[in-house]
């Protein structure tokens, strides 16, 4: 009998859950900004380009966010021509710096030519479900290349006119080089 009662309870339990009260793998949440990397000969081509020995690390975090030393592969490929950049949550700017030809000396000093990009955008909350919470989208978002005198960033021009991160499949920024 109690087993009876207790499948019941579970059956009842089961059936109340609503779509709310589980948050998918599929439900999109915070997008990260898409960059991707083109030729600097002719912008108007829009010919991708790799960049060679590419590192990428988040200004006041020391996580390297990618690596592509022709050995290491970042989102399966080898020839890095774009980039997936997490911007912050809490804040309305983030900094990357983005060594081109890099290398560590045996003093674990990253060389290379380090180029710094700051992005500036307004962050907004957008519920997405009880159980997911909410998702951030970025409006507004202006990439801007510091100038170090020695850039190997040439160009960073907006994909479209309506500068949003909402979907991370959409290319966002167009860095050329």
């Amino acid at each position: 009998m109690k087993k009876i009662i207790a499948l019941l309870l579970l059956c009842f339990a089961v059936t109340n859950c609503e779509k709310d009260d589980i948050c998918s793998e599929s439900t999109e949440t915070t997008p990260n900004m898409h960059v991707a990397f083109y030729s600097i000969t002719i912008p108007s081509d829009d010919i991708p380009k790799s960049v060679t020995k590419l590192r990428i690390t988040g200004v006041g975090n020391s996580e390297v966010l990618s690596i592509n030393d022709g050995a290491t592969i970042y989102n399966g490929a080898s020839d890095v021509t774009e980039a997936y950049l997490p911007l912050k949550t809490t804040e309305n700017n983030t900094q990357y710096v983005l060594h081109k030809n890099y290398s560590v000396d045996e003093d674990d000093v990253v060389l290379g030519n380090p180029d710094t990009i700051s992005i500036d955008y307004i962050r907004k909350e957008v519920f997405v479900s009880r159980a997911c919470g909410y998702k951030i989208i970025y409006e507004n978002v202006v990439l801007t290349v510091l100038d170090d005198g020695d850039n190997w960033i040439q160009l960073a021009l907006a994909a479209n006119d309506n500068q949003t991160v909402e979907n991370e499949e959409e290319i966002q920024y167009k860095i050329y080089h």
